[in-house]
């Protein structure tokens, strides 16, 4: 069990410029989705441009956006906790990985649930900053995994991945994501290598 609830304290400014605290509290909404029981993404607060406008005052920002990639031209801050998955991560079949997938605004990763690997794969088009903040997790990438404690970070440059949690405590990871554009050569390559691993895994 992590160690306490979230709480998300939003600026702004009065009628006169004076900064003022305009909402002190819980994130308003915190998806779970019924098919990972622990699994919980606390939607923080996101931007819809770049440069982002500063106005004294704004509408409820998670009210707009909940997907995990971030609003084109902006940025999403979400806490997420990840429940224990066993040392070969979560026992999904591929339409149990699309069901979660699309219930987080990810449909499309489910082409990359194939046998012999971690069912929840995923690529999004952006820059993502990952931060442990309880618990042990286990980058995986598609050879490689690096072990993180807390206090490490990782620099999530588009790369298909999953997270793992392999202890029997959930994990507390804050991440950052800002919008991309995968390179047109880099995005060649990615779909090549796609299509080779399903075709190794017979696909």
């Amino acid at each position: 069990m992590v160690s306490k609830s979230v709480r998300r304290v939003v600026t702004g400014h009065d009628g006169d410029g004076k900064a003022i605290v305009i909402s002190d509290g819980a994130p308003p909404h915190v998806t779970r989705p019924e098919h990972q029981p622990g699994l919980a993404f606390h939607e923080l607060w996101n931007t819809r441009a770049c440069p982002a406008p500063v106005t004294a005052t704004e509408p409820e920002a998670t009210d707009l956006h909940r997907d995990t990639a971030p609003p084109a031209s902006g940025t999403i801050i979400r806490m997420v906790d990840i429940p224990p998955e066993g040392l070969d991560g979560p026992d999904f079949d591929k339409e149990t990985a699309r069901a979660l997938f699309e219930h987080v605004g990810l449909a499309e990763n489910a082409d990359h649930t194939i046998p012999g690997r971690h069912p929840l794969m995923h690529r999004t088009e952006s820059i993502d900053y990952g931060i442990v903040l309880e618990g042990q997790i286990v980058l995986l990438l598609d050879d490689q995994e690096v072990v993180l404690e807390p206090g490490d970070m990782v620099v999530q440059r588009g790369t298909i991945h999953a997270w793992t949690n392999r202890t029997d405590t959930i994990t507390r990871m804050l991440f950052i994501l800002t919008d991309g554009r995968f390179d047109p050569d880099l995005a060649d390559r990615q779909a090549e290598h796609d299509r080779r691993m399903k075709e190794m895994a017979g696909v």
